[in-house]
């Protein structure tokens, strides 16, 4: 006979499993530091999802287009101050509340309780954006299985076009001279005569592309206005029902599985705009288009401007996509002692990075395309969706083999935005975790997938014939001012309420103490020129504010009125959960404020052998009630 000693805990994080039925989160393994929430397997799943979160949509089609528009090369200039001064500051910050805590979004401002408002606003922020998001992917699908073709339905006016579709531009009348005397007249009768037009009197017809008709009547069938709904666009639906189960399949175990799929979906993305890249420097006219981007028409004067430091500002703080949520989420699986610092440098880099050899991709071959059509650059260039699903598609047509540049081109747009997707359902799921932890234990995959289903269902009103006017008004509304505010809340109670110094003591139990030049920057940006920037960009926004549009439609005045309704039910919740915190204080007025911009008394490392001296106050109640728990103490043989 012998005894066999059982204790509790064997090391930080890592607790022994008695039980009979030996049930196992499927989020977390035994190699996991933090046994309740689990961790990344590798950093490297940690910072390729970081790098497919930041690295999405935005910086295939909007960088390039920003980039010429404010001066070509000369804009680097201010988006690299901009990255410098706004973007990676809020990036290090984030990434390091959520690593120092293992905590989502909202359950992250125990730190102040005050701000937990924020926090929800982040997270219904990213439910609006990924109910559009994933619409987006649906067309990027929908072009992925239609260049499946010998001939790419969009390359020619085919029986879907009307009389104003065209590959070329059409004359319509111009001045000739006729028996010595100047007369004007349509261009047949031009033509009739023998006549030639004089240079600089010709009139050309309002003509549209092949692409931009495609998109219209066939990809969209888009209707005239928000007021014409219609019916859903059935093959639209069934992409973007299938969009939805992708996202589902790659989290169904959350970081475990999610973490592997971005090895690919973060990766190949690169490997294609590099095959499209050496394609269009070897077409004609690239060298045009790589000019028009950064080449010789760059103008410095452009910098006088204060829409072209707006425009770079904006840029950096929405490609990095800091105070979504999904930063404070993904960083909140690292193990403790993990250096997110130079985390947060490598994957602003990479954004960036990722941002101008996008614009190198891009540009070669529409510079092919502006050849080919004997237009300048400027005019086959467009913002948004028509770069790339009217703009791109129209020059990949004229291609050789161009089914097979179609085809990489939208599965290079589909594995962009499936990877900021993942990451954006995981900040849902991982509110939902910290919120309900046994739930998501036992229920993780029909929570997962009953929320995709439901994000499913409110996105079928994108997929109506009114579908695009839908997803361009909450992009105008959600993914604008919400997050802003989101932002400069954020750093200013960090900062000004928690305490900018004490914040960088918690850092510091992460990553090791640093010298006080090394803290210079960070706090010059997070005690000043970041929350200053940030103000600006809001107060730009809000005064410059006009009706959403889409393309020439202007939005009716109820549509603008839903816009405002979305972007209050997001923020409303900051003032409501500061006045129930507040009424739930003890004290007067005063010290009920006080004591809600104090850090909550659960607020520290999330393990207990994590917290050293500076948090040795905090009774984990889990772990308070299993000492309480009679124990077995021997077992004998």
């Amino acid at each position: 006979m012998g005894m066999l000693s059982l204790p509790g805990f064997l090391s930080c994080g890592k607790k022994k499993d008695f039980s009979l039925t030996n049930e196992k989160d499927a989020h977390s393994s035994d190699s996991d530091e933090n046994s309740e929430r689990g961790n990344w397997s590798k950093k490297g799943d940690y910072l390729l999802s970081m790098v497919g979160y930041a690295v999405g949509l935005g910086n295939v089609w909007r960088f390039p287009y920003l980039t010429y528009q404010n001066g070509g090369g000369a804009f680097l200039i201010p988006y690299t101050l901009m990255l410098a001064l706004a973007g990676l500051p809020l990036f290090f910050m984030e990434c390091s509340l959520g690593q120092f805590a293992s905590l989502g979004p909202v359950s992250v401002w125990r730190i102040l309780p005050l701000f937990q408002g924020v926090g929800i606003t982040m997270v219904i922020i990213s439910a609006f954006v990924t109910i559009y998001y994933n619409v987006i992917i649906a067309y990027a699908l929908y072009y992925l299985f239609a260049s499946f073709q010998k001939v790419l339905p969009w390359s020619d006016c085919f029986s879907w076009a009307d009389e104003f579709c065209s590959k070329t531009q059409i004359v319509s009348d111009c001045n000739a001279t006729l028996g010595g005397e100047i007369v004007h007249a349509n261009f047949s009768v031009i033509t009739s005569h023998n006549l030639t037009c004089i240079n600089g009197t010709i009139n050309y017809k309002p003509v549209q592309f092949p692409s931009e008709q495609y998109w219209n009547k066939v990809a969209l069938q888009r209707s005239s206005g928000l007021d014409e709904t219609g019916r859903i666009v059935w093959y639209l639906a069934l992409c973007l029902l299938l969009s939805w189960v992708i996202v589902a399949a790659a989290l169904f175990k959350g970081i475990k599985s999610s973490g592997k799929v971005v090895y690919f979906t973060a990766l190949f993305p690169y490997v294609i705009l590099l095959i499209l890249l050496v394609r269009g420097a070897t077409l004609e006219g690239a060298l045009d288009g790589i000019e028009y981007y950064i080449g010789s028409q760059s103008n410095i004067t452009k910098l006088m401007e204060a829409e072209v430091w707006k425009d770079a500002a904006t840029q950096i703080f929405y490609s990095l996509s800091v105070a979504w949520g999904g930063l404070v989420a993904l960083s909140s699986y690292n193990k403790f002692h993990n250096n997110c610092y130079s985390d947060a440098i490598l994957v602003c880099v990479t954004n960036c990075v990722t941002s101008v050899f996008a614009g190198f991709a891009i540009f070669s071959i529409l510079g092919h395309m502006a050849f080919v059509s004997k237009r300048p650059v400027s005019e086959v260039v467009d913002s948004g969706f028509d770069l790339a699903f009217v703009a791109y598609p129209e020059a990949l047509s004229k291609l050789p083999v161009s089914p097979l540049w179609s085809f990489l081109f939208f599965f290079m747009l589909l594995l962009l935005g499936l990877d900021s997707q993942f990451a954006s359902i995981e900040t849902l799921t991982t509110t939902i975790q910290d919120i309900s932890p046994r739930v998501m234990k036992k229920l993780r995959l029909p929570v997962t997938l009953g929320l995709c289903a439901v994000l499913f269902l409110l996105g079928l009103i994108c997929v109506t014939q009114a579908g695009i006017y839908w997803v361009n008004l909450i992009d105008h509304f959600c993914a604008g001012w919400g997050i802003l505010i989101s932002a400069v809340l954020e750093i200013i109670g960090i900062v000004y309420i928690y305490g900018g110094n004490r914040f960088i003591e918690d850092i510091e139990m992460m990553i090791g103490k640093k010298s006080c030049l090394f803290w210079m920057w960070w706090r010059m940006c997070w005690f000043f020129i970041t929350p200053v920037l940030l103000m600006a960009i809001l107060v730009w926004s809000l005064i410059t504010f006009s009706r959403p549009t889409y393309g020439s439609v202007l939005y009716p005045t109820w549509g603008t009125a839903v816009g405002w309704c979305m972007i209050i039910f997001c923020v409303i919740w900051i003032p409501i959960v500061a006045i129930v915190k507040i009424l739930k204080a003890e004290g007067n007025l005063v010290q009920r404020i006080v004591s809600c911009c104090r850090p909550a008394a659960n607020w520290g490392p999330y393990l207990e052998c994590h917290r050293g001296e500076r948090y040795s106050h905090i009774v984990d109640s889990k772990k308070k009630k299993e000492h309480e728990i009679p124990t077995v103490t021997a077992i004998t043989y």
